[in-house]
């Protein structure tokens, strides 16, 4: 195993939970469910709202085995990386995690997202040199650099230039800092912004030019941008491609156990 601090033997009916303030919109709980039916695991995963100065709790029922891991949304990302005894080298860059697994008391702290960005770009069926533009400065652009950047070259974009340059420095990057709403031509867009969460839509024309879309919002409706794409015929991934893909790898990390990511991403539709 890559972290073999978190190899484990199961006893009966795991118990795991996605944390955060508002938790009660998240489909994590049917994705893990769907996960653990699949494979005949006995598992329970339940949504646990709480306040952001209520952290604490969380962590003392991962350190006396009330709860074997849990998956963190906002406004959490912080405190578990503060939390977690132990973390690879992308949550270090990242400074954020979204999925921490209890061991004996110890804590692993992970970040999935950038599994998740991976698997949506490979859902584009480009070659595995096409590069990427980011939209966005925050955690969720960090995670886009950090999965694009090992085999693409990388541009970024955000509407607050200081924070892209803060995101450069923190991640150690050399990204190309492109002003905000100029079109890269033949790359990925990867929207790693809120834009398109409620109807919002890109800046005009960058996606004429594009390869693909990589969109990372997502609701009940398709966003903006992902019409955008189907209308202009270029290969997109929805944000529900992505967080099938970074469900996908907390499910192993949590359980040992590959899970094909379609299983999340039909209970993900469907919840």
């Amino acid at each position: 195993s890559e972290h073999p601090e978190v190899e484990r033997g199961w006893g009966p009916s795991m118990r795991f939970a996605v944390v955060g303030d508002p938790v009660s919109h998240s489909r994590s709980p049917s994705m893990h469910m769907a996960g653990y039916r699949h494979l005949g695991i006995d598992a329970v995963y339940s949504l646990l709202e709480t306040p952001a100065d209520a952290f604490a709790s969380v962590e003392a029922k991962l350190r006396d085995g009330k709860l074997d891991g849990v998956n963190v949304t906002m406004p959490h990302k912080h405190n578990a990386f503060a939390a977690a005894d132990t973390v690879d080298e992308t949550v270090r860059r990242l400074r954020a995690v979204n999925t921490l697994v209890a061991s004996d008391s110890v804590l692993s702290g992970f970040n999935t997202d950038a599994a998740g960005v991976l698997h949506a770009m490979a859902r584009l069926q480009l070659p595995i040199n096409t590069p990427v533009h980011v939209l966005g400065s925050g955690g969720a652009g960090a995670a886009a650099i950090i999965a694009a950047e090992k085999t693409r070259h990388v541009s970024i974009s955000g509407r607050n230039e200081k924070n892209v340059v803060d995101l450069r420095r923190q991640l150690g990057s050399e990204t190309a800092v492109l002003p905000w709403g100029k079109s890269s031509e033949g790359t990925i867009i990867i929207n790693a912004t809120p834009l398109g969460m409620a109807g919002e839509t890109l800046p005009a024309g960058i996606l004429v030019s594009a390869a693909g879309l990589v969109d990372m919002p997502y609701g009940e409706e398709p966003t903006p941008a992902v019409r955008d794409a189907e209308r202009l015929g270029i290969p997109y991934a929805d944000g529900l491609v992505m967080l099938a893909g970074q469900a996908a790898e907390a499910f192993r990390l949590f359980t040992g156990h590959q899970i094909p990511v379609d299983i999340m991403e039909t209970a993900a539709r469907n919840s």
